[in-house]
């Protein structure tokens, strides 16, 4: 982080007031054929992304690096082409259409290795759109909900432009920028972006799923909990449990409970005990509410929270993923559906080989054994092979726990034939017949 000096903390406010400005003068920083960093998740700052698409047409080839954003898509849509760009980490419902479209890009890098892109100069960034809290006392605001994969990029744009927004919760860590730092401001005073977990999935199914998770969860773990239905779901399970401890790219709303039952204290935590540690917040308004300025919280850069070598370092390290189809190899794709790119690799193997590294790791993959087609035809998620083109996320050679509602299937130093068996054992039991035949005329079985 850029070292403040003592004149700048004691000249903030007349440096605050003298960049304040409205986000349409803010985004005439960007220039034709710039490339722009945007804060995502929950801290898109929205009406600096609105001015940018009002500014559009005046604009030629600006480049839009994100991670996963929720917002309106109106700044990938077909209008913009010529004048916005969107090059995404991670597709979403709002930039998938674009993607598979070829209007949008997609770049393929570990959560844990997004920052570093900018940091290392691959890729040179000359605005940032940050999402921060009002200053402090001092004049540092705080990146709030999302500073994981903020802050770094921020750092390595040649021009920030900051939402200051009264609604920001302040989060302790890694997650300060100073306002000499930050070459425009635009106040707001407006709600989070908000996502609860849970709605979207067959209730009996995801419960099933997650009673199953919760029995390899032992005392003293420490948690990774990925996106979705299935890990909030897997909290509710943990009731009983003793001491838990939180160290995940983000955390949502079901980890307050566990919290305020005395199921999470995170005192067996071998790295930061006390201390829940992430990248970002993901969930409602209670959760930003319950974060703002609470000291059991701490949020640090993707490229540490994520890194391998550091989750490694928290004894009984539990890594929850989700997958689209796994073979029966134990090839895991969560990024595609054969060839249509869907998702991205996020922090699944940052987590799932650091869980592995782990003293007593538990690394899980997780689905339901079927999905639900269009026309109602119902499929098998566990499959002899991938559909062509689909992205291989997790290596068979990582694999360790796969988790269905039918139960665990137990892949570490099984033989192919051996992770054919337990494999099929969680698959749908429609499904079972046919797909061992299929092993049979591959010589897995």
């Amino acid at each position: 982080m850029a070292v403040v000096n003592a004149q700048e903390i004691s000249n903030w406010r007349e440096i605050y007031r003298s960049r304040l400005t409205s986000a349409d003068e803010a985004v005439k920083a960007v220039k034709s054929g710039d490339r722009v960093y945007l804060t995502g998740n929950a801290s898109v700052p929205q009406q600096l992304l609105s001015a940018l698409v009002r500014q559009a047409p005046r604009l030629k080839d600006v480049e839009i690096f994100q991670p996963l954003t929720i917002c309106p898509p109106d700044y990938v849509s077909p209008e913009m082409e010529g004048h916005l760009r969107v090059n995404t980490f991670f597709i979403s419902h709002t930039n998938r259409l674009a993607v598979n479209e070829g209007r949008a890009d997609f770049t393929p890098v570990f959560l844990s290795e997004q920052p570093l892109l900018f940091k290392n100069g691959h890729l040179q960034l000359d605005v940032a759109f940050v999402h921060v809290s009002p200053p402090d006392e001092q004049g540092f605001c705080s990146l709030g909900a999302e500073a994981g994969l903020a802050i770094t990029s921020a750092e390595c744009a040649r021009i920030v432009i900051a939402q200051v927004n009264r609604q920001m919760p302040r989060t302790f860590g890694d997650t300060s920028m100073h306002v000499s730092r930050i070459q425009h401001l635009v106040e707001v005073d407006l709600p989070l972006e908000g996502r609860a977990m849970g709605d979207e999935a067959d209730q009996e199914t995801t419960e099933r799923i997650a009673a199953h998770i919760a029995e390899l969860i032992p005392d003293g773990a420490t948690m990774q909990l990925g996106i979705g239905t299935i890990p909030d779901a897997v909290l509710k399970h943990l009731h009983s449990k003793k001491d838990l401890g939180v160290h995940s790219e983000l955390i949502s709303d079901g980890v307050i409970d566990l919290v305020e039952r005395g199921v999470i204290t995170n005192a067996r935590k071998t790295l930061h005990p006390g201390k829940i540690v992430c990248g970002f917040l993901l969930g409602t308004e209670r959760l930003y509410r319950w974060t703002h300025e609470n000291p059991l919280l701490e949020l640090h850069r993707s490229e540490y929270v994520n890194d391998p070598f550091v989750i490694a370092q928290n004894d009984r390290m539990v890594a929850i993923n989700s997958a689209i189809e796994v073979d029966l190899t134990g090839q895991v794709c969560a990024d595609s559906i054969g060839s249509r790119l869907y998702s991205a690799v996020g922090g699944q193997l940052d987590f799932i080989y650091g869980a592995s590294r782990s003293k007593e790791g538990v690394p899980i993959i997780t689905m339901p054994s079927t999905s639900t087609l269009r026309d109602g035809t119902m499929v098998s998620k566990i499959v002899p092979m991938l559909k062509p083109g689909a992205g291989v996320v997790t290596s068979r050679n990582h694999v360790r726990y796969v988790v269905t509602e039918y139960g665990v299937a137990s892949l570490y130093g099984k033989s192919i034939r051996q992770r054919t068996q337990e494999l099929i054992k969680v698959a749908h039991p429609r499904f079972r017949e046919e797909i061992a035949a299929q092993a049979r005329e591959l010589k897995y079985l």
